[in-house]
């Protein structure tokens, strides 16, 4: 589990490294900023693709060795991202990391619950949920501290000796997972079939939708509007990542109370805040207050969701968990690539307030999920 963990820190860093480095990249590989944030977008886009094909193609396939080819894989766009001679290589190596994303959250529940006794699952996702946090907060930060010193190239590169080490560590520790070639079950398409799943899936993907629209471009943002330095701008970072591990542990809490006010909450305090963004955008100290908040909220509102999943579809979790990765990954692919047009021809301002309208959107939609979902719980209905 220790391993695993690790590799999801290096996927997580991976996979958001871009934005602390944007504009560097953008610079070097002469683009403009938007189209720089479509590195984000293309990875969500192969995510989406592998998420919902990975267990029908890899059927048969021993859950170890998928694993650890993956591994390879990420270690093997870490490297293509870092020697990219152009935009095309570049792009290339990020459609190869959305692959690795795809593949492994869609076979992270069914790994774990082939790894340890059903008593340790829960303490086991939160492991790995650990790992996801830690690397929301030191990515941004630690990209842009390096890119200052090393350049993104360097940055990038500093993934590949952690994909190394991650590698050998699970070759020497995950035991042999064989996949039953004839089991087939529930696919991650099929739970859309119910209705009570397409009113959930449209409102987390309104969420993420929004919320990665504004956030591929906080660091342009902070860099043009907030007049921000490479050094404060690292610190600005770093508190939204420390708000991103107070955000996880805040929403296990609240989760625990209510699901439902979770799931409408944080998109609400979402908009909020994105609205805010572009009254007090200028104002250094406001403006790290509210991106601090919404580390916490954005960082946090997963933990909602996989809950949802588990209370939704408690007979096909791992069918709703991949199609939840479908949903997410999709969500950020479209929030990226439109936040870019956005931030290209309206600046700032549109880019911003349409996250907070889409946000907005998935609040209401969680609204009208809510119902459902509680009188599920009582019994009333399925």
């Amino acid at each position: 589990m220790w391993a695993l963990t690790l590799c999801v820190s290096t996927l997580i860093a991976s996979e958001f490294m871009p934005v602390s480095i944007l504009t560097p990249i953008a610079s070097d590989l002469h683009l403009t900023e938007g189209a720089a944030g479509q590195a984000i977008a293309v990875s969500g886009l192969f995510a989406v693709l592998t998420s919902l094909s990975i267990a029908t193609l890899t059927r048969g396939i021993d859950r170890r060795t998928l694993l650890l080819g993956l591994t390879l894989l990420m270690l093997l766009s870490g490297l293509t991202v870092a020697f990219a001679p152009n935009y095309l290589v570049f792009m290339t190596g990020r459609a190869l990391l959305g692959v690795v994303v795809g593949g492994f959250w869609s076979m992270s529940a069914a790994t774990v619950l082939r790894l340890v006794p059903e008593d340790q699952v829960p303490k086991a996702l939160g492991l790995l949920n650990g790992g996801n946090a830690l690397a929301t907060t030191v990515a941004a930060p630690l990209g842009s501290f390096l890119g200052q010193y090393i350049g993104w190239r360097g940055a990038f590169f500093v993934v590949v000796p952690l994909a190394a080490v991650t590698f050998a560590w699970q070759w020497l520790t995950l035991p042999a997972m064989p996949s039953d070639r004839r089991t087939v079950g529930t696919s991650a398409l099929g739970i859309l079939r119910r209705p009570r799943a397409r009113i959930g899936a449209a409102a987390v993907a309104l969420l993420f939708a929004g919320q990665f629209a504004l956030f591929t471009y906080v660091r342009p943002f902070l860099e043009g509007v907030t007049q921000l330095g490479v050094s404060s701008l690292s610190v600005v970072l770093l508190l939204m990542g420390a708000g991103g591990l107070c955000g996880t542990w805040l929403f296990g809490r609240l989760v625990a109370r209510s699901l439902s006010t979770a799931l409408i909450l944080a998109p609400v305090a979402l908009a909020a805040i994105a609205c805010m963004l572009v009254a007090f955008g200028t104002l250094a100290v406001p403006t790290a207050i509210l991106l601090t908040l919404w580390g916490v909220v954005g960082t946090g509102a997963p933990v909602a969701w996989w809950t949802w999943v588990a209370r939704r579809f408690p007979d096909d979790a791992e069918a709703g968990g991949g199609l939840l990765v479908a949903v997410v990954q999709l969500a950020i692919t479209l929030g990226a690539a439109g936040g870019g047009l956005l931030f290209d021809v309206g600046g700032y301002r549109a880019t911003f307030l349409a996250s907070a309208v889409l946000l907005l959107a998935g609040a209401v939609l969680a609204a009208l999920d809510a119902r459902p979902a509680n009188a599920a719980t009582t019994g009333v209905a399925r």
